[in-house]
């Protein structure tokens, strides 16, 4: 009862935070991408900080080491929706690949259009590909770091969706490394469910994995067992 508590808390919280960062979204829109980016993430920051406050949620990260100096392409394991807010947290600047639908939610896709995403239409195909590949080269030569989560949905902690090769295909395009990213936030804070439970969410960042030479396949396969086997060593309940 305490941590249902605690998480309605949470919301209460970040209701009227959310709000209040979609307008200045919206105030600043005509500003350089990177100074609306340094002012919308701060919304990150102090979500993740009252995350800590109010629910007892934190987190660890390993393999900060292992973050290339130029940027790259990112995909990451997709459980909830906080790895959309932390890896902001974690990664030099970056945007995210997208579906459109998102900038369409009152007040959060407003804020969210602030943040120099990839917005697509999931269900164009290859003219989705075709967008990420353009604007995905176009975003990393200018210095911005893209995240693409290859399961396309959120998947709960302990299962597998199916990968995409997306993410790889850009880091090809670009000549750029691909960086595996694998946590165990699902666990604490689930699809779709209201409680978030207190405990530490891990975080492992894998070493970049070279795209030259290969194909968009084995490098987005050998990201996905690299993920799924880092994955499979990170606890599955909240207090293990």
């Amino acid at each position: 009862m305490l941590t249902r508590l605690r998480s309605w808390l949470f919301y209460l919280g970040l209701a009227p935070l959310t709000v209040l960062f979609s307008l200045i979204g919206i105030a600043i829109l005509p500003l350089p991408r990177t100074l609306r980016y340094a002012v919308i993430t701060r919304w990150s920051v102090v979500t993740i900080w009252w995350l800590r406050v109010s629910c007892g949620l934190g987190y660890v990260v390993e393999g900060r080491e292992h973050i290339p100096a130029s940027p790259g392409v990112i995909v990451c394991k997709h459980q909830s929706a906080w790895e959309t807010i932390t890896l902001q947290l974690i990664f030099p600047r970056q945007c995210q690949v997208l579906k459109r639908e998102l900038l369409r939610v009152p007040f959060f896709g407003w804020g969210l259009a602030s943040l120099n995403p990839i917005a697509i239409d999931r269900k164009a195909g290859a003219r989705a590909l075709k967008t990420v590949l353009a604007r995905g080269v176009e975003r990393i030569r200018d210095g911005w770091w893209v995240l693409l989560f290859p399961e396309g949905t959120r998947v709960p902690a302990g299962t597998r969706g199916r990968y995409t090769s997306t993410g790889a295909a850009l880091a090809i395009e670009a000549g750029c490394p691909l960086v595996p990213v694998a946590h165990n936030a699902g666990v604490f804070w689930a699809r779709n469910a209201v409680t978030k439970h207190p405990g530490t969410i891990r975080v492992v960042i894998g070493p970049p994995i070279e795209t030259t030479g290969k194909s968009a396949k084995a490098v987005i396969r050998e990201a996905e067992e690299w993920i799924e086997a880092t994955c499979a060593r990170l606890p599955l309940q909240p207090g293990a």
